[in-house]
């Protein structure tokens, strides 16, 4: 009797060491889990990427003939965590709606909209496209992006990289409300400029990207649309090798006019569409009369007929570490530790 009373305690007094032991190495492993980012030496961008560029703003002014007052910009945010996309039944029974996704293979640097690229043809009759470019930016950008969920309808956005750091949260939006991300370049310049060499293009390019990145906390599409529509002949080559589709526009609704307003858009759209019956359309988020326009141009395509068509990336972009790593110096963003959360912050008291 005495025997079994002590094979019985041994074997309690076993298993409360082995559980213990178990838990100390769970908490252990939990606390000491490592953060996502390493720390790294910032470097500087290439001599060449301190091109005294025009701000996008002026640049976007001087092409609508208007004086656009630019914002002095916020101080940089953190790098923000990755979006959640948003799932949501569409509560608008006659909603516009998105017809069908379609997915690029971007290997290769394909390139879409008939004004410039005649390859691919992918449209049916009374398809569209719906794309916007140099957002993001206060009150407009989400003004469209209630229009477009109003009628539980996609489209693809275009980010200038400088707006997206200077707005990171609204950029934020786009993709989390399930649009597709492009890119835009870093300042809108137009890369066929006289005075830009092919480097100094590069550079443009490639920090719009890491700047993107940056502002979404994930990689964008590796979708691009040259400001002006202005195809450098040297980076359409480069494209190629960074798998990067290029895209120009099939219908200008030129919103960007200093003419424009919202009539005028909806009826420049909407005759050229009726005109070609299908296309990719050129918006601009940055505008104010776009937005406002946007509701009954939805509306006018519905109308019509007209379907949307989404166009997703079949992989996301991958950014240069060293265009990464001189944003971030850039924009004065403080470098990342290594070490685990328990060794920098620990409850003393609870």
């Amino acid at each position: 009797m005495r025997n079994a009373l002590g094979l019985i305690a041994a074997s309690v007094i076993a298993a409360v060491v082995i559980a213990g032991g178990w838990f100390f190495y769970s908490s252990r492993a939990e606390q000491a889990a490592p953060q996502t980012m390493a720390a790294r030496a910032p470097e500087s961008l290439p001599a060449s990427a301190k091109l005294a560029a025009r701000d996008d703003v002026e640049t976007t002014a001087a092409l609508s003939g208007r004086q656009v007052a630019a914002a002095a910009p916020p101080a940089p945010a953190p790098m923000p965590a990755m979006p959640v996309q948003q799932k949501s039944t569409c509560a608008n029974p006659n909603a516009l709606g998105v017809a069908r996704v379609v997915e690029i293979d971007t290997t290769g640097g394909p390139g879409f909209g008939f004004e410039h690229f005649k390859q691919f043809d992918f449209l049916t009759d009374k398809e569209v496209v719906l794309t916007f470019d140099d957002g993001p930016w206060p009150n407009n950008t989400p003004a469209v992006l209630k229009a477009l969920a109003d009628e539980c309808t996609k489209g693809l956005f275009f980010a200038v990289g400088k707006h997206a750091t200077y707005h990171p949260e609204i950029l934020r939006q786009v993709l989390a409300q399930g649009h597709t991300v492009g890119t835009h370049t870093w300042s809108h310049v137009n890369l066929n400029g006289k005075k830009m060499t092919e480097q100094q293009a590069k550079d443009e390019v490639e920090k719009g990207f890491s700047a993107v990145k940056f502002a979404l906390g994930t990689n964008p599409a590796p979708f691009f649309r040259f400001p002006q529509l202005q195809h450098n002949p040297a980076i359409v080559s480069y494209f190629g090798t960074r798998n990067v589709a290029m895209f120009s526009t099939d219908l200008d609704s030129f919103d960007f006019r200093k003419e424009s307003t919202p009539d005028k858009i909806v009826s420049n759209v909407m005759t050229k569409l009726d005109k070609l019956g299908k296309g990719i359309i050129l918006m601009h988020d940055f505008q104010k009369h776009t937005a406002e326009a946007l509701p009954t141009l939805l509306a006018r395509l519905k109308a019509g007929g007209y379907k949307v068509v989404q166009m997703k990336a079949k992989t996301t972009f991958q950014t240069l570490p060293e265009y990464d790593e001189a944003l971030l110096k850039d924009l004065k963003v403080p470098t990342s530790s290594a070490r685990p959360i328990s060794s920098v912050v620990q409850t003393v008291s609870q």
